[in-house]
């Protein structure tokens, strides 16, 4: 498959594949620009712990991606990943009603999280909390 093949079909997935979750089992994390995966592995840990939680990796939409070879290094430069992650992310929140588990220490301003969930969790009237605290109140530790 080529890079332009690969991208368009990463890009349909994103887009169309389903990234329903049941109400308050929404876990997201942030690992863009950091020079570890802890809030990845510490999200997969809670995972474990907590069976009723998904990840955006655990839909339909997110395991093709990963099938696909979005999650590991591929011939596809960042920028195009990133965005193929962004397209299934705004979805995934936009779909969450309750509360989302997020694990974003040191979150980094033009990650996925800060540039795309963090926005849609504020804009969507489903979703109450993160971390079982207001939104509002959640995301202003990102405020400068």
């Amino acid at each position: 498959m080529t890079n332009s093949q690969l991208l368009e079909q990463g890009l349909k997935v994103a887009q169309n594949y389903d990234v329903t979750t049941k109400e308050n089992s929404a876990v997201v994390y942030s690992i863009s620009y950091q020079k570890t995966s802890k809030n990845r592995d510490d999200a997969i840990e809670f995972i474990k712990q907590n069976t009723d939680k998904m990840l955006i990796e655990h839909t339909e939409c997110g395991a093709k991606l990963v099938e696909l070879g979005f999650e590991s290094t591929n011939t596809l430069n960042c920028e195009e990943v990133k965005t193929i992650w962004a397209i299934a992310s705004r979805r995934f929140i936009n779909a969450a009603k309750g509360n989302i588990i997020a694990f974003v220490n040191n979150a980094h301003p033009e990650s996925v999280f800060m540039s795309v969930e963090l926005p849609n969790i504020l804009n969507n009237p489903n979703i109450t909390t993160v971390n079982n605290i207001d939104k509002n109140l959640f995301a202003k530790q990102f405020q400068k």
